[in-house]
Formats: structure tokens, C-alpha cells, sequence
């Protein structure tokens, strides 16, 4: 027998609680500069109690072959890559519709 999600009371095999956390939340993407004219690609808005924000870091570093971290709930990663994050998170099904990209 699976385990039972505490959350929906569903098994875990067909557990819906991260498929609605990721469709409900707000997100913001925007471009911040930085000392001596750096450009840092901004992500706010996720929520880190109900997902792994050092994994998603870790996939958008990786798809973009770029520098980041993960601080304070907010993703920051090098460079100016708003539309190209967009289109990984709509990847990873989060709700196009919620995403504002500035």
C-alpha cells in the first residue's frame, strides 16, 4: 500500500498539492542592476515552504548556463534572462497567466 498525502488524502503516486501550489502562486520577473552596470535577472514570488527553491535554482542555472542563487525566497540569477525563465517555468507547469514578467 502507497502512502497517503497528508495534505490531500490522496496517495502519493496521484498527490495533486504541488500541481495547485504551482498554479496558485504570483510570480515576478524582473531585471535589477547591479554595481558597475551587472544586470541580475530577479524571480520572486515562490513560495519555499511547499517546493524546493535550491532545486529550481538548480535547473535554471543549468538550462541557462549561467550563475545564480537562491536567497531570502527569491531566485537571482547572472544576467538578463526574463524571457527565457518564463518559458522554463511554464515548463516545469507553472501557470503562465501568473507569471509577470517587468
Amino acid at each position: 500500500m502507497s502512502e497517503i498525502c497528508r495534505k490531500c488524502g490522496l496517495p502519493k503516486d496521484i498527490c495533486v498539492c504541488e500541481t495547485i501550489v504551482k498554479e496558485q502562486q504570483k510570480i515576478k520577473i524582473f531585471l535589477e542592476k547591479r554595481k558597475w552596470g551587472r544586470e541580475v535577472t530577479i524571480v520572486e514570488g515562490l513560495d519555499n515552504k511547499n517546493m524546493n527553491l535550491k532545486e529550481l535554482t538548480f535547473k535554471l542555472k543549468s538550462k541557462l548556463a549561467c550563475g545564480g542563487t537562491e536567497k531570502n525566497g527569491r531566485i537571482e540569477l547572472q544576467g538578463d534572462h526574463r524571457e527565457k525563465v518564463l518559458e522554463i517555468l511554464v515548463e516545469n507547469g507553472f501557470s503562465q497567466d501568473n507569471i509577470e514578467v517587468l
